[in-house]
């Protein structure tokens, strides 16, 4: 296997086998763009440096001296009269509480939802939900059809058509301390024949299109839908497509800053370019954290978390240079810290890249096992080099958006062999916009086995460089397409065994932000889950560090329609809680729904507390004579 070293081709001269062109600025409407791929001021840390184990033995002894009061009806700040209890600073949830979590349902909601929940448990009106609904708008027609969803599976998980219509349930929401992150939730219907054909088309240059295609690379450009619940998939068209996208992404953006105080619009990287560009950055990513782990293995330092690898400068200058780099290693690091130090680690080995932003200038890379060079991809010609800047601009485009309308922005995670360079794109624009506050957040995926290592090296960063870590912690929702594509394409699975490591590797990720959090307050994450057992876990957690909800370090983020025994009462009790707000048109949205429809049929199944409470809930208010009650607010 080739393990990746990259060199770029210029007139200019530069250490370690890298030559370095300088790229203008990007601009848009006149006005300079300040982006970098990768920021140069970087600190080199030295090997004697603290490490964070060595940090966190005084993180439970940091003071909590002042927080900022709760302001009842406004999200994150807490309801007008939650059920809490308190023993010191000590807060506590009860999520047995069917009046709490429902208050702000009347009693036809209640009942829809039962409704609903009923019916996604159901195998067979799950798997044919598409042909279902082509048969009901022939025999309704579209009109009495979309009102029909509108009274069902519409009105359960999707807010309104448009960024007018929502704005009842989003200001409801957030009267009862619930705020919203938006997602358009817009998708092409097309066949899987379309889709496929599409990501073939989205390869980047004519001269790949020329060569025979064999079963292997018909199987990299698959249909990305596949086997993937609850995640709009985004295909690329055009440059005016994408454009387009990005407009729509700034109009959410908008209503999220005029309906929802301090809320989020979510976004996807692949809307907004060719998701080819994507898959080769990230290969090369890939590629340059393997050569790492190689010559840590080398060097005999294998088999310790990533951040505690080290390399010997020294030992490294020596193999390099066998390899035939040219260039002095000490030389690169003289640039960057006063003080040269004797070992690196993998985020002073990421640091060799930074500012190397023409991606096409990739020229080789060395093959470990050949002992020489070669090619690694090939150059993009000049029009796929506009098109790589224009995705770079309509991210940075967006943020300022968000900035503009006080609003943050959650990048979305996707697939494992696109998410590098995701990751690695969203990373820049938090090392830019991060500053002073969390404007932009990343999302992990911890059914992967690499979670854990990656929110390591991203906190351990923004430690060092001094920005806002700014995290969405999900399970994920790609593990039967990444488990099939890894089988397919003979590569080790990235996926963790089964549910329960899974949970683990959520568990183990949530922890070390949260201690990250009580060192400095200066990281951010968001709990973004279903499960009961992991919100406790998180409560219990805060408690022990004596993390306040009122400070806002630590938000509960569940979708629309699901789980408001759990979000509501959170925000009665003071937490920051978010609703994942979905919306678009009926007909535009099906192809949504229709996947949520897969989703929702096993948790719902498993969802037997839930209904449960709404039962309750519905007698309780039938005894009492409140069948009729409308929420006050």
């Amino acid at each position: 296997m080739a393990y990746g070293l990259w060199r770029f081709t210029s007139s200019v001269s530069y250490s370690l086998m890298f030559n370095v062109k300088t790229v203008p600025a990007l601009t848009r409407a006149g006005a300079d763009i300040p982006y970098r791929w990768l920021l140069s001021s970087r600190r080199v840390r030295s090997s004697t440096a603290t490490t964070h184990t060595e940090q966190q033995d005084g993180a439970s002894s940091r003071s909590n001296a002042q927080h900022d009061p709760e302001f009842p009806g406004q999200p994150g700040r807490g309801g007008r009269d939650g059920n809490i209890t308190a023993a010191a600073n000590e807060i506590s949830v009860d999520f047995e509480q069917s009046q709490v979590a429902y208050k702000s349902k009347d009693s036809l909601e209640l009942l829809r939802s039962l409704v609903v929940f009923k019916l996604c448990s159901f195998d067979f009106l799950v798997d044919k939900n598409k042909e279902i609904m082509d048969l009901g708008k022939k025999i309704l027609g579209q009109g009495a059809f979309d009102q029909f969803m509108k009274m069902t599976f519409y009105g359960q998980f999707v807010a309104g058509e448009d960024h007018v219509a929502i704005r009842p349930l989003i200001q409801k929401n957030q009267a009862f301390g619930v705020g919203s992150v938006l997602d358009y939730s817009v998708e092409e219907d097309i066949s899987q024949e379309e889709a496929e054909q599409k990501e073939m088309d989205s390869r980047v240059s004519a001269a790949e299109k020329e060569i025979g295609e064999d079963h292997r690379e018909e199987k990299l450009f698959r249909d990305r839908r596949g086997g993937v619940s609850g995640a709009c998939t985004y295909f690329y068209a055009d440059e005016a497509k994408c454009d387009q996208h990005m407009e729509t992404f700034i109009k959410c953006i908008k209503a999220s800053g005029g309906s929802s105080m301090d809320g989020f619009t979510a976004i996807k990287m692949t809307a907004l370019g060719r998701p080819q560009f994507l898959l080769q950055f990230s290969e090369v990513l890939v590629k340059w954290r393997r050569f790492f782990s190689f010559l840590v293995s080398q060097q005999g330092s294998e088999g310790m978390q990533a951040l505690e690898q080290r390399l010997e400068l020294k030992q490294l200058q020596e193999f390099l240079t066998k390899l035939g780099a040219k260039g002095d290693m000490y030389g690169w690091f003289a640039g960057k810290s006063e003080e040269i130090p004797g070992t690196i680690d993998v985020l002073d080995w990421n640091s060799l890249i930074d500012d190397r932003t023409r991606i096409s200038d990739l020229l080789v890379v060395p093959n470990v096992e050949l002992g020489e060079l070669e090619p690694l991809l090939k150059k993009f010609n000049t029009e796929e080099e506009k098109q790589l800047k224009r995705m770079l601009q309509r991210m940075d485009t967006l943020v300022k958006h968000a900035i503009e309308n006080g609003v943050r922005l959650m990048v979305d995670a996707e697939q494992t062999y696109l998410q590098p360079a995701i990751s690695r794109l969203t990373l820049e624009m938090q090392r830019i916009y991060n500053r002073e506050k969390p404007v932009v957040l990343n999302t992990y995926q911890c059914y992967l086995k690499e979670a854990y290592d990656n929110i390591a090296m991203d906190v351990e960063l923004s430690r060092r460089e001094g920005w806002h870590f700014a995290a969405k912690l999900v399970r994920g929702a790609y593990m039967y397409q990444e488990r099939e594509r890894a089988n397919d394409l003979d590569y080790e699975d990235p996926i963790n065994p089964n549910y329960e490591s899974t949970n683990m590797m959520y568990h183990r990720c949530l922890d070390y932000v949260l201690d990250e959090i009580a060192l400095d307050r200066n990281a951010n994450v968001m709990v973004a889950s279903h499960n009961e057992d992991t919100v406790k876990h998180t409560l219990r957690r805060m408690n022990v560090l004596g993390l306040l909800p009122t400070e806002n370090k630590v938000y509960f983020g569940q979708l629309l329609g699901m789980c408001d025994q759990i979000s509501f009462p959170l925000a009665q009790a003071g937490f920051p809680v978010y609703k994942y707000v979905p919306y678009g048109p009926v007909s535009e949205v099906m192809p949504y729904l229709s996947r949520r429809a897969h989703e929702n049929r096993g948790f719902m199944k498993g969802a037997q507390k839930e209904r449960e409470l709404l039962w309750k809930e519905l007698k309780r208010r039938l005894a009492s004579g409140e069948l009729l009650y409308r929420p006050a607010y």
